[in-house]
C-alpha cells in the first residue's frame, strides 16, 4: 500500500469531502433537488474511486483512512441538515451522530487502554450504512422533486432506526468483549 496523497482515487475521494459543505448550503437553502444530484455524484465518486484503486494498484494508506471519513461527513451531515429542515425527524438524527460517537468513542478507548482494535465493520452495519445511504437518497428525491413517497419514507426511518441500534449495541458488545478478555 502506497503512502502517497495525490493518486487519482485519492483527489477523487479529496472532491467528495469537499462536496460535504455544498451539500449542507444546497439542503440548508432548500435546494434539495441540486443536493440530491450531488448526492448520487458522490456515491459513483466513491464506487469510482474504489475501483480505481484496485483497477490501477493505487491503493493507499490515505485513501483507506480518508474515504470512509468522506463517506461518514456526507452522510452525517446530510441527516443533521435534513433534521434541521424538518425533513427527516431530529430524534433520528441524533441517534445516527450518537451511533457514530459512540464508535470512534470506543476505538479511542480501547486505543488509550493499550488495545488495538481492528477496525472491522459487522454485517449489520454494513446493512445499517446501505439503509443510511438510501434513506438519505430518497428523503432527497421525494422532498426535492416534490414526489409523495407514500409509505417508503417512514419504512426507511424504521429500517435505519432499527439498525442503526443493532450496529452500536454490535459494537458496544464487541467493545466489551475486549476489554474482558
Amino acid at each position: 500500500m502506497q503512502s502517497v496523497l495525490f493518486t487519482l482515487p485519492n483527489v477523487i475521494t479529496l472532491a467528495r469531502l469537499c462536496a460535504v459543505p455544498a451539500v449542507v448550503w444546497l439542503v440548508i437553502q432548500h435546494r434539495l433537488d441540486i443536493a440530491f444530484l450531488v448526492f448520487v455524484g458522490a456515491g459513483i465518486s466513491d464506487a469510482l474511486d474504489g475501483w480505481l484503486a484496485r483497477v490501477r494498484n493505487a491503493r493507499s494508506v490515505i485513501g483507506a483512512m480518508l474515504d470512509p471519513v468522506a463517506d461518514k461527513a456526507l452522510l452525517v451531515s446530510v441527516y443533521v441538515t435534513l433534521a434541521y429542515i424538518d425533513v427527516l425527524p431530529d430524534w433520528l438524527a441524533i441517534l445516527v451522530v450518537f451511533r457514530d460517537l459512540l464508535i470512534v468513542g470506543g476505538l479511542i478507548m480501547l486505543s488509550l487502554m493499550g488495545s488495538t482494535p481492528a477496525i472491522q465493520p459487522l454485517l449489520v452495519s454494513k446493512l445499517n450504512t446501505l439503509m443510511q445511504i438510501a434513506l438519505a437518497g430518497v428523503a432527497l428525491l421525494l422532498a426535492g422533486f416534490g414526489l409523495d413517497g407514500g409509505w417508503l419514507l417512514p419504512a426507511l426511518i424504521t429500517c435505519v432506526t432499527l439498525t442503526t441500534i443493532a450496529s452500536g449495541a454490535a459494537y458496544v458488545r464487541d467493545a466489551s468483549r475486549k476489554l474482558s478478555a
